[in-house]
């Protein structure tokens, strides 16, 4: 870490303080100003930010569930990489699985599940409106959690919950990008419909066409982010 300095967090955040860590550390991994590979010291990371060590370490807990760090035995905490192929490879598994869902999910699925997707809609976009990011993340989980049971298929649940880790890392960096909330609202909405109107061709393409974007805003914020961290 001697290479580069964390500056202090402004303590007016109406954000916990760990949250507040935890966003601080995320950018900095994805601007590039935290290498991959690089160790990360609770004690020095503390010092740079001007917090206690305790937030530092909740902030860390939560970065590794997200695959930003990971934490290795009796070595400490290490930056992980995240490369152009990784997001790649994790989209082409999760838009094939995605667009199969969603074709079964309409030939299957409950009207009470329509039902509670269509509350999840509102929920987001009352989330939006607040711009809590945290319950985003949590109502689109929720949203496609409903989808995948909607398949009655258990072996595509199971595939999806083993992705669910890296998944988290992905889903909030697309969703921080200017814009990409209320495109992913409309998606959503879109998405809903077919399915109600049940409609498989439709239904797969919207969820093809959903992941395609979200794939690409997350590239366009990495890019972005790592200029940025450079200049």
């Amino acid at each position: 870490m001697e290479e580069r300095r964390l500056l202090p967090i402004k303590l007016d955040s109406y954000q916990p303080l760990r949250e507040v860590v935890c966003e601080t550390l995320r950018n900095a991994i994805v601007a590039g100003t935290l290498k991959p590979g690089e160790r990360l010291m609770e004690i020095q990371v503390a010092e740079e930010l001007g917090v206690s060590r305790t937030p530092v370490r909740e902030a860390i807990r939560k970065l590794e569930l997200e695959g930003f760090v990971v934490m290795i035995p009796r070595r400490g905490t290490y930056v992980s990489d995240l490369s152009i192929k990784d997001v790649n490879e994790v989209y082409e598994v999760r838009t094939a699985l995605d667009v199969l869902a969603a074709g079964l999910a309409v030939e299957r699925i409950t009207e009470e599940e329509l039902e509670e997707m269509e509350r999840l809609l509102v929920i987001f976009g009352e989330c939006i409106e607040a711009n809590d990011l945290d319950k985003i993340v949590e109502a689109d989980g929720k949203f496609h959690d409903i989808l995948y049971k909607a398949t009655r298929n258990e072996r595509l649940v199971g595939i999806v919950n083993n992705l669910r880790e890296q998944l988290t890392r992905f889903r909030s960096l697309s969703m921080s990008y200017p814009g990409r909330l209320k495109d992913m609202l409309e998606e959503h909405t879109r998405l809903v419909e077919a399915l109600g109107q049940r409609n498989a061709s439709v239904a797969r393409k919207l969820a093809n066409d959903h992941m395609a974007n979200a794939e690409q805003t997350l590239l366009k914020t990495m890019l972005e982010r790592r200029q940025h961290g450079e200049q």
